[in-house]
């Protein structure tokens, strides 16, 4: 019995450990996107690209250029606001799971179930526009 509970809080340590790691990776983008509010975003993706040595000619760097044109100030405050909300969702998640609180367990049971109805409808979506010709 002990090396089986053992081995659930090492799990649940794992699972918070990834969780920690999503919240600053989102943290890391809201923060980048707030920065960018009312500055020139086509310019600075220019320059990442010409930083990186990407083929500015290629299709992908070419249509992200491109969007990072016509992105307006309210979408960049979205995406900011909304990475940090999730970055506070999954430290919460995180830490309640890193110190073995059942109701983090539910936690993260209730969210990661509540978006198998996206998924679905979205697999669906993509099963039915590879049917059709």
């Amino acid at each position: 019995m002990v090396i089986v509970k053992s081995l659930h809080s090492r799990l649940l340590q794992l699972i918070a450990l990834f969780k920690l790691l999503k919240a600053a990776l989102l943290i890391a983008v809201g923060a980048g996107a707030l920065k960018l509010l009312h500055k020139d975003v086509a310019g600075a993706v220019e320059h990442w690209v010409e930083l990186l040595k990407l083929d500015p000619n290629n299709h992908y760097v070419d249509t992200a250029l491109e969007k990072a044109s016509n992105i307006t100030p309210y979408k960049i405050k979205e995406l900011g606001l909304g990475s940090m909300i999730y970055a506070g969702l999954f430290l919460t998640e995180g830490i309640g799971l890193w110190f073995g609180k059942r109701w983090a367990e539910w936690l993260t049971v209730i969210i990661t179930s509540s978006l198998i109805p996206i998924e679905s409808t979205r697999s669906t979506a993509i099963q039915l526009r590879l049917r059709l010709p």
